[in-house]
């Protein structure tokens, strides 16, 4: 048996360690578990439950709908609702990244996908073939939602026409392609939000879905910790940036010295907005706020927040 350097050996050992270690993040895949085999029951009240949810709360339509960026607010058409959406590279995200067509279209949509896969992309972000959700995608948020907002939303979908949209896949560039998978998991117990009776964490818990993920800095489409509603976000408008509003209690720089008629009349005042009556945008008015939806939402729900 010949003599073997120490150092040699140890360099060997750390190569193979290191090679076994890249072997393995190259073909990790995501923590997940197979999609419930349920099937959602349309309801009236689940429908109107499920609308809301999507337009007014979680907002489920700005990513995933085409959107207009000649109109304020770049709003989309009703009749499109759900078709998919190609985030503009402007936005300096880490790849190419798609909302996709999440109409019943059996072909570009996810009219095949089971209610369960549906289920289990919302909460779990993971699509039906196993792949990772880009974490844009707030899954974290939607996890906490109850089952039956959950079902609500599921049924809102299936009741929605299908939009014929063939897009792209999402594409992330490296090594944000394979950090990415190891985001995702599995949700084993069933979540018990807050009642809306404690206001405080009952606000908490909406402000998770409706306004944490534009109005915090990102870090490969995750809120940085510590910096959650301070705003700063950047969104491209054609050759203007906008940036997202700090919600802190701040009161130089965010929302400390407002009241609470004055968070509230904010939104009311788009309440008559629709796609048709949209006025142009222009620099005075350039948002991506989406107040179609918002200006909709319930006041219990916006005193909460």
């Amino acid at each position: 048996m010949g003599w073997k350097h120490p150092g040699i050996t140890a360099a060997v050992s750390l190569a193979a360690l290191a090679g076994a270690a890249g072997i393995f993040v190259a073909f990790a895949t995501p923590k997940s578990r197979p999609a419930a085999a349920i099937r959602v029951e349309i309801t009236p009240e689940r429908v109107e439950r499920g609308r809301y949810l999507f337009h007014s709360v979680a907002d489920c339509a700005s990513c995933h709908s085409p959107r207009d960026a000649s109109k304020f607010a770049m709003p989309f058409d009703p009749a499109r609702t759900g078709a998919g959406f190609v985030f503009p590279k402007e936005l300096g995200f880490p790849g190419a990244i798609v909302g996709p067509n999440i109409t019943p279209d059996p072909e570009t949509g996810i009219g095949r996908w089971t209610d369960g896969e549906k289920i289990r992309a919302i909460r779990e972000g993971i699509s039906r073939d196993g792949r990772a959700l880009f974490s844009l995608m707030p899954y974290r948020q939607f996890a906490k939602m109850s089952d039956e907002d959950i079902y609500s939303l599921v049924a809102y979908m299936n009741s929605r026409p299908p939009v014929k949209n063939p897009l792209p896949r999402t594409s992330l560039q490296f090594p944000v392609s394979v950090l990415n998978r190891f985001e995702p998991a599995p949700v084993l117990t069933p979540p018990q939000p807050p009642s809306p009776r404690d206001a405080v964490r009952y606000g908490g818990f909406l402000a998770g879905l409706a306004c944490i993920q534009c109005h915090s800095e990102l870090n490969k489409g995750k809120p940085v910790q510590g910096r959650e509603f301070a705003g700063g976000h950047e969104f491209a408008v054609g050759q203007f940036i906008v940036r997202s509003a700090n919600l802190t209690p701040d009161h130089e720089t965010g929302i400390g010295s407002w009241t609470e008629e004055r968070f509230v009349r904010r939104f009311r005042d788009y309440g008559g907005l629709t796609y048709a009556s949209a006025p142009r945008a222009v620099q005075a008015n350039l948002t991506v706020m989406p107040w179609f939806g918002f200006s909709r939402m319930k006041d219990e729900d916006l005193r909460a927040i």
